[in-house]
């Protein structure tokens, strides 16, 4: 007799990238040497002075008890003036600030926190994962809201909301954006905060990556617009920014609200980070911040020497300006197989691995995404691979008039 599937499994769709994961395993069992560009999944080591200070916290036998679900009174206070100094934000520690598992954990914790089954949210599609189906295993309805160069974000959320029953209780929100790479400038948060405020919405803004950028002014923050606060909760995470994928360490501020649901659902489902992660995550934050930057530089080189390669071989793709990930629209000549078998594709006769875009959505097709994971050589020889892939299907490098124009995601 067929088991029935349980509920929330049975809410989620089956998970693309697992193919393309497979795949890679195989192929590395085999001893082929795979250039993976799939996963955001930061290669160079947390800068020495953050492991250092975990190094001497965690010889304290003090710091192995159980910790604090919403965060240690100083790392709060490091990330309020973090704030302070980067935003011109005032954060109040106690009431506006909550340390989290990651931005991954405090966005899917807070959905389980403040969604009714049956609220309708509105989320960006393509979108990172968690931003939509966070929501769905709280119960919650999606609608999703095309998005992508060109497209107007506020007035399709606002052709969404109208269309949508019941109305909408929360949008979400990512800039600069994973998967797309897509940036946003100040004027459009107001506008956002404008549209939720007049519709009684919450705000989820995800800037995980407002450290990663490399061309105009540094992203900005929606808490950055006044009366934001009334209505928005911004979260983040250390992952990126001081290459610290595997600690675990983020957080979520704004809406005291919001901030106070969170940290109440996690009381009851973590004791926090372990104390010395949070003690080395405060050094990160109070210390130098000329580690930042040079993360900045090495994914800016590795994203010129990809985006330049793959221009020569055939593949003129969109330069982001922000993020470790380029987002590129699969070649003419292979876009009607769509974006899982050329990932395949790739994988199989590249040894190139990479991440359909429709795992992020079903807008996201037509596109893959590549991490920008590997060193320089690897990414050349990832280059040199797809080149030779190309010219076995018959596609030729573009003429150097043609490599010359600079794509830009804006």
């Amino acid at each position: 007799m067929r088991e029935p599937e349980f509920h929330r499994i049975r809410r989620l769709p089956p998970y693309v990238f697992a193919e393309v994961n497979v795949m890679k395993a195989k192929a590395r069992a085999a001893g082929r040497d795979v250039v993976d560009l799939g996963m955001g999944n930061p290669d160079s080591p947390t800068p020495k002075h953050i492991v250092d200070k975990l190094i001497e916290t965690v010889r304290d036998p003090k710091t192995h008890r159980y910790s604090t679900s919403r965060g240690i009174p100083g790392l709060r206070r490091a990330l309020a003036n973090y704030y302070a100094r980067r935003f011109d934000v005032r954060l109040d520690p106690e009431t506006e600030v909550c340390v989290t598992l990651g931005s991954k954990e405090g966005l899917a914790n807070l959905a389980q926190a403040i969604t009714t089954p049956g609220d309708t949210i509105l989320v960006p599609n393509p979108s990172y994962p968690i931003h939509p189906y966070g929501f769905m295993i709280a119960g919650a309805a999606i609608r999703h809201v095309p998005f992508g160069p060109g497209i107007d974000l506020i007035a399709e959320f606002a052709h969404a909301y109208e269309h949508t029953v019941p109305k909408p209780s929360v949008m979400v929100l990512n800039f600069p954006s994973n998967p797309t790479a897509l940036t946003c400038d100040l004027d459009f948060y107001k506008e956002a905060v404008k549209f939720a405020r007049e519709r009684d919405m919450f705000i989820l803004s995800d800037i995980a990556y407002a450290e990663i950028y490399f061309e105009g002014p540094p992203p900005p923050s929606i808490l950055q617009v006044e009366g934001a606060k009334e209505v928005a909760v911004e979260f983040s995470s250390l992952s990126k920014t001081y290459s610290m994928p595997g600690w675990r360490i983020g957080f979520a501020a704004g809406n005291p609200r919001l901030i106070g649901a969170l940290a109440r659902i996690k009381s009851y489902l973590d004791y926090g980070a372990f104390t010395p992660i949070q003690v080395a995550a405060t050094a990160a934050l109070n210390g130098p911040q000329d580690c930042v930057e040079e993360i900045r530089r090495l994914y800016r080189e590795r994203r010129d020497v990809l985006v330049e390669g793959l221009a020569k071989a055939g593949w003129p793709v969109p330069k982001p300006r922000a993020t470790m990930f380029v987002w590129a629209p699969v070649p003419e000549p292979f876009r009607a197989m769509g974006s899982l078998a050329f990932a395949k594709l790739l994988l199989e006769e590249a040894d190139v691995a990479v991440a359909p875009g429709i795992g992020f959505g079903e807008y996201g097709e037509g596109h893959v995404r590549m991490a920008l994971v590997e060193n320089k050589h690897r990414l050349r020889q990832a280059v040199r691979s797809i080149r030779a892939l190309f010219a076995r299907y018959g596609v030729a490098p573009q003429p150097a008039r043609a490599r010359a124009r600079d794509l830009v995601m804006v």
